[in-house]
């Protein structure tokens, strides 16, 4: 398959620097969509349904030549606790409420990619199965909180950083750092799970060979120990 280009449907500048380690071109087009969950959505679901209608409604602006060469990517990212949805802070009230509920208990962090190429998708019907148009993943990562201070919290909230993010935090914050230990995806509980769009691009017949867990570790100080779970050539 002829392949040119991804679209990135995500305005998140982490998401934009994660993507940068495949080494692909990519642009950004972002989606504009209603993220409020419905009734009695279970995180997972709630997750995997915005990740494929962001990359629906993009794929569906695009039209042109060589739409065949592009497909768009898109992620979302839920973070969960005892099965209820945080969403991001509306205040820094509701952020410290946020930090407060999380402070020293695991939670889960839900993160779906999706992948749909723009010709398809415009022809698409709902009738029709998710590999002729959307392929999507959920990578879950159990995330145990550290036991911050009330004043490190007022800090963290003051700097502004938790106003965009799910669950009022940034797991690579390096001020805050809210996170000790991980054995999960790191780049998963910032937005988008490297390993897992390399499987999703393979699965559209586009194998790439960058070093994930190198660039883990030099970008992010993450030693990453599940890789090659995820994407076997990874394995030691």
């Amino acid at each position: 398959m002829l392949f040119r280009s991804l679209i990135l449907a995500s305005a998140s500048p982490r998401r934009r620097q994660l993507l940068s380690w495949l080494n692909l071109p990519f642009e950004v087009h972002v989606a504009d969509i209603d993220e409020t969950p419905l009734a009695h959505e279970a995180p997972g679901d709630y997750t995997l349904r915005l990740a494929k209608t962001k990359a629906e409604v993009v794929a569906q602006r695009l039209d042109g030549e060589n739409s065949d060469s592009y497909w768009v990517l898109a992620s979302d990212t839920t973070v969960s606790l005892d099965g209820e949805i945080l969403g991001k802070p509306l205040d820094e009230t509701m952020a410290y409420d946020m930090l407060t509920r999380l402070r020293g208990r695991s939670h889960q962090v839900f993160t779906a990619v999706a992948l749909a190429r723009p010709e398809l998708a415009l022809n698409s019907s709902r009738s029709q199965t998710e590999t002729e148009a959307i392929i999507a993943e959920l990578c879950v990562v159990d995330v145990p909180m550290r036991a911050y201070s009330d004043a490190e919290m007022t800090v963290y909230i003051q700097s502004g950083d938790p106003m965009d993010k799910a669950g009022a935090y940034a797991i690579q914050h390096a001020g805050f750092h809210p996170v000790e230990h991980l054995d999960g995806c790191f780049a998963a509980v910032m937005g988008l799970p490297l390993c897992h769009v390399m499987r999703l691009l393979k699965r559209a017949g586009v194998e790439l060979s960058a070093n994930m867990p190198a660039h883990c570790l030099d970008g992010l100080g993450y030693n990453c120990s599940i890789a090659g779970q995820i994407y076997p050539i990874f394995k030691p």
